[in-house]
Order: structure tokens, then sequence, then C-alpha cells
């Protein structure tokens, strides 16, 4: 039961969720140490190579990019123009050029660009494995394309409330993605915040190499092609639909909210690891207002 995982959602979703996202949501759950981790596996060390990031967003992940790569040499795609407002006029990103569009549709010509980027962007995908042919296409030949998004939780409930609001994809659809659009050496990196119990994968960063120029093997066959009777819902019944799924999905989503508040707190009595100074996450004041809510509606609720 994916309420959120599609596209429309997301537009409407994230057109509110933008206004905090950067300050309330990435610092809990794709964390500055994460977001590195995860490009370590994306060849990014090269010189002179042009980067697509796709699903851009705010433009967080985006800031990784360019810690490697010229901003004159990203570009940024998004479905979203909220987001990609706030990524704009953030100062690392001064320089990228963005472009609105669909990562299952990405308005660039084949074997336009080196690398490709997206995080937390497949969630929402209709159809990953046409995403995932879209990256294999827009990259030139011995280019490397990497993929970051969620596994779904090892835990039943908390699996259930995922899949409410988006797509949480096994390990193994990652890889059997990849290997269906023709990348090779594939390789995978896992990474967490750290509220997360290490024992768990919570987050895969997977890339792979494309061997031959054009298309992806499997682009012309029926299983990428093929429209989900969701997308082609028309009129009323859509927009029903469409306004139902958002309230659902973004209540379920939001209930991951409180659960990452607590972790930071039960993590702040932890044992500390040794990490630089830009890598230790503190709750900031829109997480402490949260929290406190929070306790005051437990409060009430008790008594």
């Amino acid at each position: 039961m994916r309420l959120m995982q599609h596209k429309k959602e997301a537009f409407w979703f994230y057109s509110y969720l933008s206004i905090f996202y950067d300050k309330l949501v990435n610092p809990l759950f794709w964390t500055k140490k994460m977001r590195d981790d995860s490009l370590s596996i994306a060849q990014l060390d090269q010189a002179n190579i042009s980067v697509i990031d796709v699903g851009s967003g705010t433009g967080f992940t985006t800031e990784g990019i360019v810690r490697h790569v010229s901003p004159q040499q990203v570009t940024c795609v998004d479905q979203s123009p909220q987001q990609m407002s706030k990524a704009k006029v953030k100062p690392a990103l001064q320089g990228c050029i963005f472009q609105l569009g669909d990562a299952e549709n990405i308005p660039f010509a084949n074997d336009t660009f080196d690398r490709y980027v997206s995080a937390g962007s497949i969630e929402y995908w209709p159809n990953p494995q046409k995403g995932l042919t879209e990256a294999y296409r827009v990259i030139k030949e011995g280019g490397v394309a990497t993929m970051i998004g969620p596994l779904d939780p090892p835990n039943a409930l908390v699996s259930f409330a995922a899949n409410t609001w988006m797509l949480f994809p096994t390990d193994q659809e990652y890889r059997d993605w990849f290997k269906n659009a023709g990348f090779d050496n594939i390789t995978v990196k896992y990474v967490s915040p750290h509220w997360i119990k290490q024992k768990d994968k919570y987050c895969i960063s997977i890339s792979g190499i494309k061997p031959k120029s054009g298309f992806s093997p499997i682009e012309k066959t029926q299983i990428i092609n093929e429209p989900l009777e969701s997308e082609t819902q028309k009129g009323f019944l859509r927009s029903t639909m469409m306004l139902g799924r958002i309230l659902i999905g973004s209540l379920a989503g939001f209930i991951f909210i409180p659960i990452a508040l607590i972790g930071y707190l039960r993590s702040a009595f932890a044992p500390k690891e040794a990490l630089p100074e830009e890598y230790r996450e503190r709750l900031n004041n829109y997480q402490i207002a949260v929290l406190t809510l929070i306790g005051i509606l437990l409060l009430i609720w008790i008594f």
C-alpha cells in the first residue's frame, strides 16, 4: 500500500515540505556524513567530468557533489520548482545548471554526462526500472551512475508505515534494477544516521558503469514502458485519490520525524565516535520545537 509513490503526489507534497526540508527533515534522515559517504563510490574525483543530479531537490546532495566537481559542470534536474528555488540561492551551487524535468523521462540526449547521481528520489518513482534505464541512457560509455535510496526496514510495523509513505525497495531490488538496465561493475555501500542501530541497513548507495553507448538493452521492452493504472486515471476520481494519497501518505511520513528525534535523544547519551566537527549532528531549533510540541501533546494525552 504505497500512498506517496507517485510523482504527482510528490510534487504537491514537496510544495509545502520545501519550506522546512533542509531545517527539519534532512538533518534527521540524510546527514552530511551519509551524503559524503554515499558519494564516495560515485567516482567524482576525476578532472573535467560532467554530472547530472536527478531529483536534486533543495540541492543538499548537489552541495556534496560540488565539493569534487566545479558547479559549472553540474546539472540539477527536479520536477519541483519549489524545491529547486531553494537550491538556486545556495552559495555553493552558483553556476550549476537547473532544469525542471522528470527522472523517468530526463530532458537530455543520450550519452551526455560522465556521471549520474540521484539521492532520495527513487522513493517516488512509479517505475524504478524505467528510471534506471534513463540513468543508463544519459551517461556516456564508461560513465558511472550512482543511486542513493532507502531500504525496506527490517521491523514489520515500521516497514508498513514506511511503504505507506513511499517506496522502500529491498537490497535485491536495487541490484536487479541496475543489472537489468545493463550496468556492469555494480558496487554497493550502506550508510545510516547516527541514531540508527548499526546492524540495520538503513540506506543504500549503489553504482554501476555503462559498458556501451546508447540506450539501455531493455529500453524497448514492455516491462519499463507499460503505464501504471494510477498514472492513467483522469478527472474527479484521480483528483480525489491524489488528495487522499497526499494526506495519508504525509501523515505516515511525518510519523518518522518523532521517531528520529527520539533516536537523537537516545544517542546523545551514547559514547561518541571521533568525528570531524562538520559531521557532528545536533538538534536545531526547529527540531527542538517539534520535540517540545510532541512532549506537550503526550502530557495532555496522559493527563
